[in-house]
């Protein structure tokens, strides 16, 4: 899998944008608590910052089942999405939706974030 998440694009000249694809490895147990962080407040502060949520994924089989996230958003450009993680960083509200949901030890162990461009015969573009 991670060979997959990390293959490499034909980049498209016309692609009206970016789209990058993060996994986080949940911490030992935290996997519950990592999806609800998204569902109740990730995704919202994302899209305040010019994020677009794309689309959010659990592996069906073992072990990733349990402790794996895949999601992908997309941006303008790769400079636009920098602005927007500093600015999603930066923010009040995700500060401290950010240290409460870690008040129990760290929601993640591992992130991986990959950009992509969508081929010239993506349906997705």
């Amino acid at each position: 899998v991670t060979e997959a998440i990390a293959a490499e694009v034909t980049a498209s000249p016309t692609a009206d944008r970016v789209f990058e694809m993060r996994t986080y490895t949940a911490a030992e147990g935290k996997h519950d608590a990592l999806l609800a962080r998204f569902r109740d407040h990730t995704m919202r502060i994302f899209e305040k910052h010019g994020m677009e949520n794309v689309g959010y994924w659990t592996p069906q089989d073992a072990p990733m089942a349990d402790n794996t996230l895949v999601y992908v958003l997309a941006h303008e450009s790769r400079d636009a999405a920098a602005a927007s993680w500093q600015a999603f960083i930066a923010d009040p509200e995700w500060q401290q939706v950010f240290q409460e949901s870690r008040a129990d030890g760290p929601l993640i162990s591992g992130l991986e974030s990959v950009f992509l461009d969508p081929t010239d015969f993506s349906p997705l573009r």
